[in-house]
């Protein structure tokens, strides 16, 4: 039986999955990688790890599953989007990535939005001007790295970077060219005006490609560097988001995702594009369907820098008792009311993307005092990540959509505690799905519909499995009510006093 290889190029992990046709899940395998934020609002990672650690997946997939790798009939790469990745004429990386979170380009963003009146780019785009575009990184190149912007040939994303590497063929999936501001919403093209804002030629872009159209095969190199056999095919793959939510079943309109990754995706399927300048709009998978949807910058990679930073000591504590230390802080964290005692914490350690757009934005205590231990600032970070769903969720109502149902997904929804505390702050039944590996599945599922395995897009649910239904408790839902209305009466008190945080001479 022939198997799909699926790998995501995700913010705190290269993670891979090998399937077969008839929704068995053969081997899982995962490698770390290194963040870099080396100033304020930095947000960065080196593609090449990126590729070191798909090599390496898929060497431990391959050994997992005792089948070769001659019997992987297609490949599908996912990940974060939309990363900035750039190669020179030859072909060599200039720089790290820079991630889809990275929110340095302030001034370039105030230029862009004298450049263009807020209601064209919204009309051409279906989004606003923000700390997510392609734009505002590149003019911040062009002014800080002259002599490396002048060398650029080539613009794409995480998952664009390994299918060339794989393939040795540049293409750009579609969704990238969608976030990236650079492309119009209604023709699915690039547009050269909103190309010129960027500063590049528009000939640095590659071709724009569905996320199952076929773009190339292994490569003999590719091949040597990865085990897989020379001439598998591979396909242009699919955005982290997209790719994850269509897995865990968001398949008709008003069907809800959440996804708890390094940053926190809340995506609504609607039967017609829900445009909305706060929010993101994406193509589903599923032929007349697409994805309202938000970012957060900072939502598992908030917890991480805490487990790093603030933590260190629970470590050994957390392996007596056999518990990742996230897992332990969550032990510590459960008998804490909610509201964490009257702490609030606001999850901007990146400035903030959706519905925000504000990359001044901070992460914020506020009420701590020293009757406070590292158990409610765990539990803090939990409600923040989940308010920040909410205030997603409140859009959503605004403009009149329906929410029929949600659904959790990827390495956050392990945890009982945040599914719960978001079921309480969302005051609607929350499930979390089992065997879902995230966004790598649906990568797999994508190479099978390319290659012509499967015929249409109705078979995910064989590789899912519905796990346990977190139902809200109306006490803590009324806690939440109040602490969320400090959360976000918080934002709004200190968002011009944001910007002066800045002390540098």
């Amino acid at each position: 039986m022939p198997l799909l290889l699926g790998l995501d190029i995700g913010t705190t992990s290269t993670i891979g999955v090998l399937i077969d046709e008839a929704g068995t899940t053969l081997a899982t395998a995962s490698r770390p990688v290194t963040f870099h934020s080396d100033r304020a609002n930095w947000s960065e990672e080196d593609p090449e790890q990126w590729w070191s650690n798909s090599c390496a997946v898929v060497g431990e997939l391959v050994a997992k599953s005792g089948r070769p790798a001659a019997e992987i009939a297609g490949v599908g790469v996912t990940g974060m989007l939309p990363a900035v990745v750039l190669l020179d004429a030859e072909g060599r990386l200039l720089r790290r990535a820079m991630l889809q979170n990275d929110a340095r380009a302030i001034a370039e963003i105030e230029a862009m939005k004298q450049a263009i009146e807020a209601g064209d780019f919204f009309r051409r785009t279906g989004g606003s001007i923000n700390q997510q575009l392609v734009a505002p990184k590149l003019r911040w190149i062009e002014r800080h790295e002259p002599q490396l912007f002048a060398r650029i040939a080539t613009v794409f994303g995480s998952y664009d970077y390994i299918t060339w590497r794989l393939t040795g063929s540049r293409s750009i999936e579609h969704n990238w060219a969608l976030e990236s501001g650079l492309a119009d919403i209604a023709t699915g093209a690039f547009d050269r005006e909103l190309v010129a804002l960027a500063g590049i030629p528009a000939d640095r872009l590659p071709p724009i490609r569905a996320s199952q159209e076929l773009v190339g095969q292994v490569t003999a190199a590719a091949a040597a560097a990865s085990g897989l056999r020379q001439g598998t095919p591979v396909v242009a793959g699919c955005a982290d988001l997209v790719a994850s939510a269509f897995m865990a079943g968001a398949v008709a309109d008003g069907d809800m995702v959440l996804k708890f990754g390094g940053s926190g995706d809340i995506l609504l399927a609607v039967a017609k594009p829900l445009t909305d300048p706060r929010l993101y709009i994406d193509h589903h998978l599923v032929p007349g369907l697409w994805f309202s949807n938000g970012c957060m910058a900072a939502s598992g990679s908030l917890l991480n820098w805490i487990v790093r930073e603030w933590a260190a000591g629970e470590a050994a504590k957390a392996a007596e008792a056999g518990l990742s230390v996230h897992a332990w802080l969550d032990r510590l964290a459960a008998p804490t009311p909610a509201g964490a005692d009257g702490l609030v914490l606001l999850p901007y350690v990146l400035g903030e993307k959706t519905p925000l757009h504000d990359p001044y934005a901070r992460g914020t205590l506020v009420g701590f005092g020293l009757h406070h231990r590292l158990a409610h600032v765990w539990r803090a970070a939990l409600e923040g990540v989940a308010f920040g769903f909410r205030h997603h969720v409140d859009v959503f109502r605004e403009r009149g959509a329906e929410m029929r149902r949600i659904v959790a997904c990827d390495g956050g929804a392990a945890s009982d505690l945040w599914l719960q505390i978001c079921a309480d702050v969302l005051a609607r039944p929350v499930q979390r799905l089992r065997r879902h590996p995230g966004s790598c599945l649906g990568a797999a599922y994508v190479a099978g519909v390319g290659v012509g395995l499967f015929k249409d897009w109705q078979g995910v649910a064989r590789y899912v499995e519905p796990g346990e239904v977190f139902a809200p408790d109306p006490a803590r839902t009324a806690v939440y009510d109040r602490a969320y209305a400090v959360f976000r009466d918080t934002y709004e008190r200190l968002k011009t006093l944001y910007p002066a945080l800045n002390f540098a001479v």
